[in-house]
């Protein structure tokens, strides 16, 4: 691994951190007024991905923001969200596991494609 990669990983991670603690009480907080995992999820997704798509975009990845790159992080980290809430709906999932499966999987498939594809540049 590159110490680029290494780098922005690392600063991706503290990013995510921060941006962990939003969606998880968002999630928290939607899902206790009784409706589903899958739209509790998403919703904190809504509610964390804007926080975290411009203090990456400036901070780990050092890009400019376009309503282009947006659209692309946003639609691809939601489309997991959605994925993800689903599966725990189907499979009864305790919340918690949730939180949990979608915050690992996210970090590591979020910080991949806002590496190669949304903040990629030439090096």
């Amino acid at each position: 691994m590159s110490e680029l990669i290494k780098k922005r990983f690392t600063k991706y991670v503290s990013v995510g951190l921060v941006n962990t603690v939003v969606h998880w009480l968002s999630f928290a907080l939607i899902y206790s007024l009784g409706v589903s995992q899958s739209v509790a999820n998403f919703s904190a997704f809504l509610i964390a991905v804007t926080f975290s798509f411009f203090v990456n975009a400036r901070f780990t990845f050092k890009s400019s923001v376009t309503s282009r790159k947006y659209l692309l992080y946003t639609a691809f980290l939601g489309a997991l969200a959605l994925l993800m809430g689903k599966i725990s709906d189907m499979a009864n999932f305790y919340p918690l596991m949730t939180l949990v499966a979608f915050s690992a999987t996210s970090l590591v498939l979020g910080f991949l494609f806002s590496h190669y594809i949304v903040f990629k540049r030439a090096e």
